[in-house]
């Protein structure tokens, strides 16, 4: 189906209850029926436009959104009266519930305009804000907050502090599948900014209002005190760094782009070229409209994301044949959405062919940056109104439209030619070709087990004794189980090497040669595709995740005893048992190096192997399982005798000693797991 042929993403009957319904009925409504002249919301006269079935007293959805269209017609011509400054006497302070005051003022700026993308937004950033609200309130009463806003206006919690009919006047219009379902149809990419009604952004702002009016009265009532959530903040910018900055001139192509590219639907394009407009002013500031230029880049991205939602969708329908999948939904079934599309199989468990058409790159990137528990999850945070608009950084935003311009240009006619081999472009396009997950947990632990290392490789920088003072302590000179450990160790890699790079291992020292930073860096250098792990695969990453985390608190808990027993000893504070003790440490120092460097090599080893095993299905799961998990329990264990308030060294020894012997033993298996990988 070609982009310039679609004309809505609206299915006939939504079509009907969100750009009709709720303009059938032509009577003038008087806005004093449901607010007094110092602007409180009368709810019982609101709440009485709310109709129900009489089969089941479930709220008759049609018949309240053609009540209600006039009422919301009164609504939004009452706001048009006012100026910015008579709005914000009448009704900032009932906004302060929300803990986003400024934008429900914008919002008021957004009806006094008549860009149509501007109401969308509005609507966008409202029903987020109004959601994270909404559940502070519940957390009032309630203790796990829903997820959902359909489950989270349905609470029993909500309907205590508003009152049950609040709650249902609110559900006509946001919520409800069966409703307006404003806030899904916008989320999801369904409508174009002319098919969303200015009445309806009107009436939801002034409902806000009425919201903290209620909610006011309840907490003089109770006594009890609103907290707000704290907002969610991206951490470890750096990792979200993957496209270049996009400057003035790559946004400047990309709005040319897009007004020819096949990826972008034509209805939509006002979106993009807002969302592209948002980001240039959010670099130069904003000296053109109502918006503040701090919002900006998160407006930019809140406008991007439907919209790459909806491209994907037109290639998932065409590319799995299923043209009525680009239509919303009727409220029986379910929308396509990202989560379908990104899936492996269909509903009707055939394979999806969207990710073959996509390609492993960018579907990694979606997974990253939407799905993956330990990724930014853009969508879900910013429409769940879990992170702060005005400090949403530059980072993130550069990257979702870096990558939605590579997509609309990927998928364009031949006779863009052009724009593709434009230098800027061809950045953007070069760095989406090469993108690799960073949020999967194969790629976290990756980065867990160099983390280790780099914290292990800080050993021999540690302090020790002055030689003077250790000339006549026997445990330092060469202790003979040092070297057993040692050689078990050799022997191991031994086994091992043939699953090694070549110039990774050297017969003369195969510790010091192999149990290297490099090596890991090779091994983890390694590609494995992270799409559709089998569960198998997850479970053993849990393990190898947890077996890596320990380790790496090992290494912190001796590099932090090493340097205080030593400003101890220099300072002549230590006594003599915690002398001993200290030199013990020193000593099992000499050991639990090569160890700890050993098994993370063998998570590594197990990372790239486990992958291709688990797919071939030729191995004993359970009982390989079960020796990860002995090998967890040792590093659980280390973890214990090397606080620094228990210092078991003489325990270490033993408890390493058992440890190799049972990788030693295994090791004969380990060897067939690796063959049947390679």
């Amino acid at each position: 189906m070609a982009s310039d042929s679609v004309t809505t993403c609206l299915s006939p009957p939504v079509h009907y209850v969100i750009c009709k319904l709720g303009f059938e009925r032509k009577d003038i409504y008087d806005i004093n029926n449901i607010l007094s002249e110092n602007g409180e919301v009368f709810w019982q006269a609101v709440s009485e436009h709310v109709f129900y079935l009489e089969s089941d007293q479930s709220v008759d959805y049609i018949k309240s959104i053609r009540s209600l269209g006039p009422v919301c017609e009164s609504v939004n011509l009452h706001f048009k009266s006012l100026t910015k400054e008579q709005f914000v006497v009448q009704y900032a302070l009932w906004f302060n519930w929300t803990n986003c005051t400024e934008l429900f003022l914008e919002v008021f700026d957004v009806l006094q305009d008549t860009q149509t993308t501007g109401i969308a937004l509005g609507l966008m950033k409202l029903t987020s804000c109004l959601e994270r609200a909404l559940g502070d309130v519940y957390l009032l009463i309630g203790k796990d907050c829903p997820f959902l806003l359909r489950d989270l206006l349905t609470s029993e919690q909500l309907a205590v502090v508003f009152g049950q009919a609040a709650m249902d006047v609110l559900r006509v219009f946001i919520g409800s599948p069966y409703g307006l379902n404003l806030r899904n149809v916008l989320w999801h990419g369904f409508a174009s900014p002319q098919e969303i009604p200015v009445k309806y952004c009107a009436m939801l702002l002034f409902l806000t209002a009425g919201l903290g009016q209620l909610l006011q009265t309840y907490l003089l009532q109770t006594k009890c005190i609103l907290v707000h959530r704290p907002y969610v903040f991206f951490v470890s910018l750096e990792e979200l760094d993957i496209f270049p900055d996009l400057s003035h001139e790559t946004l400047s192509i990309a709005e040319e782009l897009v007004k020819l590219s096949s990826f972008v639907l034509k209805m939509m394009l006002p979106f993009w070229m807002a969302a592209l407009t948002a980001f240039k002013q959010s670099r130069g500031g904003n000296p053109f409209g109502y918006l503040c230029y701090f919002f900006r880049y998160a407006d930019s991205v809140i406008l991007l994301l439907p919209q790459l939602e909806a491209g994907l969708r037109l290639l998932f329908t065409t590319t799995n044949n299923c043209p009525n999948r680009l239509l919303t939904a009727e409220a029986s079934a379910l929308y396509t959405t990202f989560e379908e599309m990104l899936a492996k199989h269909l509903d009707n468990e055939e394979l999806n062919q969207l990710p073959a058409v996509l390609e492993e790159p960018a579907m990694e990137f979606l997974w990253d940056f939407l799905n993956h528990q330990e990724g930014p999850r853009i969508r879900d945070r910013l429409s769940h109104g879990e992170i702060n608009l005005k400090a949403f950084p530059r980072e993130v935003a550069n990257q979702i439209v870096a990558f939605a311009i590579s997509l609309a240009c990927r998928f364009s006619d031949e006779d863009m030619f052009a724009f593709k081999e434009h230098m800027v472009i061809k950045a953007l396009m070069n760095c989406a070709s090469c993108y690799h997950s960073r949020f999967h947990p194969i790629s976290r632990l990756k980065k867990r087990v160099l983390e280790c290392m780099k914290s292990i490789h800080l050993w021999p920088e540690l302090p020790t004794v002055p030689e003077e003072h250790i000339q006549t302590i026997k445990e330092l000179e060469g202790n003979a189980e040092v070297n057993t450990f040692i050689f078990m160790i050799s022997e191991i890699i031994s086994q091992l090497q043939q699953y090694m790079p070549q110039n990774c291992y050297s017969s003369d020292d195969p510790v010091s040669s192999v149990l290297t930073e490099r090596l890991l860096i090779e091994l983890c250098d390694t590609h494995i595709c992270t799409l559709y792990s089998p569960r198998p695969v997850l479970e053993v990453l849990v393990v190898l995740r947890k077996i890596s985390t320990q380790c790496h608190q090992v290494s912190e808990q001796v590099i932090a005893s090493a340097e205080l027993r030593y400003k101890q000893w220099m300072n002549k504070t230590l006594r003599s048992r915690q002398r001993h003790n200290y030199l013990r440490m020193l000593n099992s120092i000499k050991f639990l190096s090569p160890v700890l460097r050993l098994i993370l090599v063998l998570i590594t080893l197990e990372l790239v192997n486990v992958h291709l095993v688990c797919k071939k299905n030729l191995f004993d799961y359970q009982q390989y399982l079960k020796f990860l998990k002995s090998v967890l329990q040792y590093t659980e264990n280390l973890v214990t005798y090397t606080n620094p308030e228990k210092n078991k060294w003489d325990e270490t020894v033993a408890l390493t000693n058992k440890a190799l012997i049972k990788i030693r033993k295994i090791s004969d298996r380990k060897l067939m797991l690796m063959q049947v990988a390679t």
